[in-house]
């Protein structure tokens, strides 16, 4: 099935890649590893997975009370951080005080208050730097504008170009070959080259030769100086970068056309659950709606309402940029899910670009080919019911779904189809606090120090999710096959408070996290 599974491009997967996200349909051609059971139950339990079954919600079983309250209990959780808090965590030269920690920890335990998304998330995703100035963020700025400008003439030179395929594919060769030549660049040289330009912001219309930030090139955890160890974990292996050279395969991949196409497709197709947390797009004209459409290709769209037409533009522009920019994952049904919230929140679109390329550091791994990021994280969900619940375990052993496949659209899409709006845009900012605070070198005794009782991890979501299924014991040993626990899954859609997930996960981290972690780290010697 196209939409939750890789395949190489041909003329039947493009075909097939035009279906929706709910479809039940699969392709037989689909090459990907699988899991021990049969690959076209695989493939069938997929796409039961994200179709919508709503039922009553069920009633679920008590959390253990006698644990020490999270920073997410009811009894602890506080106000989502305010913008006179935010304010106030700035030095007069406009750097985060601490490096950052309390900033993190405030965000981590309660969240962001909507009117300063737009600034906060620029620090929560790497953007910029926890430690730089306000001069220093104005740099950086003008760079990434610059950079993105870059990729939407690309885009569009491709665009004009789409009709003939050979000729778009040898275009996106050069393009990504102009990555094997670029020099690298510190954080510092980027910051003067920018002080010293001539500040005309129009010098780079020209220029076929910007270069990237290192952050960029480089997953923060993968940089060459900070790693002397050959043990790269998949997680943090970078987009652009294979050991010294970076690796171009489009011919290899799905063809730039062919993600034109899906992406206008689902862009067309984006739930409208954003437009009351996007009050700019709700006042676009119909002209203005109209000659984005227009300028990015879209056709088909007189059914849309402005603001609905407004963000499927937008989407089409960023994630045909980001295909560009990752070739490797390219596109895949499922990436809009993820861009959404951020278009919702950010308006600029060269913002809401980066801010994505930084969500995606981890998430591009859902999207490969071989489904390898998928496959760990299902395996991750599956440790932690095993070390926390052996009977529970031993019953989905039974049903042949101890790999916990059931859970597969909460680990691609990250709970965006079972939580509500706001509450995944509060889910993913508790996420990324944690991402930021390991990119920031943040150890456990610095949350210590904080009164943070539990350390930040990459996995914080899979804690949710084991944390959920855990919860639905009782019901999930009364089923008696796996079609059962999908719809089980399906049906708490809209029933999820996601701080009470968020404190059930807490409890696991504590007690399992280095547990988890050292069993992972076996199983990746082995």
């Amino acid at each position: 099935m196209k939409s939750l599974r890789r395949s190489h491009t041909s003329t039947s997967s493009a075909n097939s890649s035009s279906t929706s996200l709910p479809s039940s349909s699969s392709s037989s051609s689909t090459t990907s590893t699988s899991p021990p059971s049969s690959n076209s139950s695989w493939i069938h339990l997929r796409s039961v997975l994200f179709v919508a079954n709503p039922s009553s919600p069920s009633s679920v079983t008590s959390s253990d009370r006698s644990r020490r309250k999270s920073p997410w209990s009811r009894r602890k959780r506080k106000r989502p951080l305010t913008p006179h808090q935010w304010r106030s965590l700035f030095t007069p030269e406009g750097k985060l005080r601490d490096g950052g920690v309390v900033f993190l920890k405030r965000v981590r335990s309660r969240g962001v208050d909507p009117s300063i998304r737009a600034q906060v998330w620029l620090f929560l995703l790497g953007v910029y730097d926890l430690n730089s100035t306000s001069e220093e963020r104005e740099a950086v700025k003008t760079q990434k504008r610059k950079e993105y400008e870059k990729l939407q003439r690309r885009c569009k030179m491709l665009l004009k170009g789409s009709e003939n395929l050979e000729e778009a594919n040898e275009e996106c060769v050069r393009f990504m070959d102009d990555y094997k030549t670029t020099r690298q660049m510190t954080y510092q040289d980027v910051v003067s080259a920018v002080n010293t330009d001539s500040s005309d912001t129009d010098s780079c219309e020209d220029d076929e030769d910007v270069q990237l930030l290192p952050s960029d090139l480089y997953s923060d955890e993968t940089k060459p100086e900070e790693n002397g160890s050959n043990n790269i974990s998949e997680e943090n292996s970078s987009p652009l970068v294979d050991s010294a050279e970076i690796q171009v395969e489009v011919a290899v991949h799905e063809d730039f056309s062919t993600w034109q196409r899906i992406i206008r497709l689902d862009a067309l197709r984006a739930d409208s659950d954003w437009a009351t947390y996007s009050p700019s797009s709700t006042s676009i004209t119909e002209t203005k709606a109209r000659g984005l459409a227009e300028s990015v290709g879209l056709k088909d769209y007189d059914h849309l309402e402005s603001c609905r037409l407004y963000h499927a533009a937008r989407l089409v522009a960023i994630l045909e940029a980001y295909a560009l920019y990752d070739p490797e994952i390219g596109y895949c049904q499922g990436m809009s899910d993820l861009l959404s919230p951020i278009l919702a929140v950010i308006s600029e679109d060269h913002e809401a670009f980066w801010c994505f390329v930084g969500f995606m550091k981890k998430a591009r791994h859902n999207f490969r080919l071989d489904e390898a990021g998928i496959q760990r994280q299902l395996r991750i969900v599956s440790k932690i019911i095993k070390s926390k619940d052996s009977q529970l375990y031993k019953h989905l052993e039974n049903l042949q779904a101890e790999d916990c496949s059931f859970v597969y659209r909460m680990v691609l899409v990250m709970f965006r189809r079972e939580l509500s709006f706001e509450q995944t845009l509060c889910l993913w900012e508790v996420m990324w606090a944690d991402q930021a605070a390991i990119r920031a070198g943040v150890g456990k005794s610095s949350w210590s120090r904080i009164r943070q009782q539990a350390p930040p991890t990459d996995d914080l979501l899979l804690y949710a999710i084991a944390a959920l299924v855990l919860r639905r014991k009782l019901f999930i040993q009364k089923y008696s096959s796996m079609d059962e626990i999908v719809e089980e899954c399906n049906s708490m859609a809209g029933q999820l408070d996601v701080w009470k997930l968020l404190d059930d996960a807490h409890h696991l981290v504590v007690t399992l996290h280095d547990k988890i972690e050292t069993l992972s780290s076996q199983s990746l010697s082995i």
